[in-house]
């Protein structure tokens, strides 16, 4: 099996100044604003790296969904925020890390058995093997 996703950006001026919109296929974002001061200098708008770090978070708890099932578990609930690092190192800037941070209710599974699925979650959702960074995780089960 092959799927193929999209999403676009359009962009106009120069680096500072210059005005982007981004877009995805599903619609769910349609030219939605971003730019230089909304990377870097906290103005509303996206970036690149909430968007990575969205899709990091997604593919991780559905990851952990299949899992899970797979272990004979069922999630209550599972809230998974990913926080991806840009920084500037020599030779211009690099996203160097995403960390993912999970907090589960799950009924039926011990610490050591929730750790050893959690991780087998990071290690093989497609976004962490696409990122190819220094992925953490945090994982917390909510008892």
């Amino acid at each position: 099996m092959k799927i193929n996703r999209s999403g676009s950006a359009v962009w106009s001026g120069g680096l500072k100044d210059g005005k982007g919109a981004i877009s995805t296929q599903s619609g769910a974002l349609n030219a939605y604003p971003y730019g230089f001061s909304s990377r870097f200098e906290g103005v509303p708008g996206s970036n690149p790296e909430e968007l990575i770090g969205a899709a990091h978070a997604a593919c991780f708890t559905m990851a952990l969904s299949l899992i899970l099932g797979e272990a004979g578990l069922t999630a209550e609930k599972m809230e998974t925020t990913a926080v991806v690092t840009l920084e500037q190192p020599e030779g211009g800037f690099a996203i160097t890390a995403s960390k993912l941070t999970l907090r589960a209710s799950i009924p039926g599974v011990d610490e050591a058995r929730f750790q050893e699925l959690a991780t087998k979650a990071k290690e093989n959702c497609p976004v962490s093997k696409l990122l190819q960074a220094d992925i953490g995780l945090d994982a917390e089960l909510l008892v």
